[in-house]
């Protein structure tokens, strides 16, 4: 793992992206913060710029960096939270453009994936998490779905846990407006 975590640091900090195993499925990540990184995620993935993309952190004291007001409730949802989840906040801050979405929005996800957290603890940087397919496509429930073009295209492919043969499954999505009140996107 510590080769993995080194080659991806350093290719996320060249502005490059990367494959990667996260706490629910195979994704597709970039530095959060470089415009010209997303963009290769969106052209790579064929993905329309409108749909914006969740971030990763490894630590709800970061969420101040790139939350301009959290809601109450978040931090309550994270705690007793028995799956991974994300959560759409609004008043986006100090993060790329491009990840953002129209209405101000971003989804976050506290990982506890012990790869990512380390990750994101190397390079101090809000990482990019994409599923790993093509837009429309579905995601790979395992490395080996991965369509190989995608494995192809990333600068950098983690070796970690690619014969991990359990199924993966997304992060259930939760919205959060400023007054409080909750959305469910995806269970």
């Amino acid at each position: 793992m510590e080769n993995d975590l080194r080659n991806a640091a350093e290719t996320l900090k060249k502005g490059g992206i990367i494959l990667y195993p996260t706490d629910t499925i195979w994704g597709i990540g970039c530095d959060g913060t470089n415009e010209k990184a997303v963009e290769k995620i969106m052209a790579l993935k064929k993905r329309q710029d409108e749909k914006s993309l969740i971030i990763l952190l490894d630590d709800t004291r970061k969420l101040d960096d790139y939350v301009a007001e959290i809601p109450e409730i978040a931090l309550t949802l994270i705690e007793i939270a028995d799956k991974p989840l994300t959560i759409i906040y609004p008043g986006a801050q100090n993060l790329a453009r491009n990840v953002i979405a129209n209405d101000g929005s971003v989804g976050i996800r506290i990982v506890q994936d012990e790869f990512c957290r380390k990750l994101i603890q190397q390079t101090r940087i809000p990482l990019v998490s994409t599923s790993a397919n093509f837009s429309g496509l579905p995601w790979p429930v395992s490395f080996h779905k991965i369509d190989p073009e995608i494995v192809r295209s990333v600068d950098y492919v983690v070796k970690y846990r690619q014969d991990d043969r359990s199924h993966g499954k997304p992060s259930g999505i939760i919205k959060l407006g400023v007054r409080g009140d909750v959305q469910v996107i995806r269970e």
